[in-house]
């Protein structure tokens, strides 16, 4: 059970219920994850959801990286909710399943691909010393480009915002789903 309320449509404002049906008519198409939270500050909710939506769905990193960033990020949290979403997502997107695996369970993983590694070093290092160094960041921006780099830290950013509000509002996993992380 959430430590926020949740909202049944009838009992919402008109800018709860705007941001609402937005979700659901958008590329979502779901009231999931954090936004059953969000929704309390409408306002907050929609520019967040827009973030987000650049995030997952625009940015120049192909689906395979950014899907790493964010199991990254939902393993550094242990964020249940965002996990269970995107480790799909991430293998659907070629991830392989060993990393996914090793990211799970906290082993550093063993890329084949240049840019996958280039994506771990620079997340793991940023969120364990809070900066990369300039190599690493030479050797993202090589990889990635400096938009792919930006567009990096803007995947972690809104990912451990996702995360924190999952973990504070303790957000449940849909009804029969074990935690898949421990």
């Amino acid at each position: 059970m959430p430590r926020i309320s949740p909202l049944e449509p009838a009992d919402m404002n008109a800018e709860q219920r705007k941001f609402h049906d937005n979700i659901l008519a958008g590329p979502r198409g779901s009231m999931g994850g954090p936004f059953k939270a969000w929704i309390h500050s409408p306002v907050f909710a929609d520019r967040a959801q827009h973030v987000g939506e650049y995030c997952r769905f625009d940015s120049v990193l192909e689906t395979r990286l950014s899907e790493l960033a964010i199991l990254i990020t939902a393993r550094q949290w242990t964020a249940q909710f965002e996990w269970y979403a995107h480790a799909p997502m991430a293998l659907d997107g070629g991830l392989s399943p060993e990393i996914i695996a090793d990211l799970r369970e906290r082993r550093q993983p063993t890329f084949a691909k240049a840019d996958e590694a280039a994506v771990y070093k620079f997340c793991t290092e940023l969120y364990r010393n809070s900066a990369v160094t300039d190599a690493t960041y030479d050797e993202t921006k090589a990889q990635l480009g400096e938009q792919g780099v930006v567009d990096l830290v803007g995947i972690l950013g809104y990912y451990a915002l996702v995360s924190m509000t999952l973990n504070v509002f303790e957000m449940p996993l849909p009804d029969g789903v074990a935690p898949p992380l421990s």
